[in-house]
């Protein structure tokens, strides 16, 4: 599992039968800043990952990655490498809180 920022959707309207119906966001992936871990420094990649939660650009998800993906409601025989499976309320590192969806 990951952090991710959602930076955007994706429109796609011929897609896989699997995933017809299903939103695409673009997700940055986001990791813990080595110099201070307060804070967090964006991926350099991004993903498209299929939202099964309601998020929406601008929030910080929890995204899973490859074919534990798959095993999210609906999507066990769909073409899928990254899924959103939650929006982050919190986020505490070494007893500071370094994310809140309410700031």
């Amino acid at each position: 599992m990951l952090l991710a920022n959602v930076e955007g959707s994706v429109v796609a309207t011929m897609k896989d039968a699997h995933v017809a119906g299903r939103k695409l966001l673009l997700v940055r992936p986001q990791f813990v800043d080595d110099r201070n871990p307060a804070r967090f420094r964006a991926g350099r990649e991004t993903l498209v990952a299929v939202d099964t939660v309601g998020a929406g650009v601008g929030e910080m998800v929890v995204i899973c990655q490859g074919s534990p993906a798959r095993l999210a409601p609906d999507l066990m025989n769909a073409p899928v490498d990254a899924v959103v499976m939650g929006i982050v309320d919190v986020v505490d590192m070494l007893g500071q809180q370094c994310y809140s969806s309410k700031t």
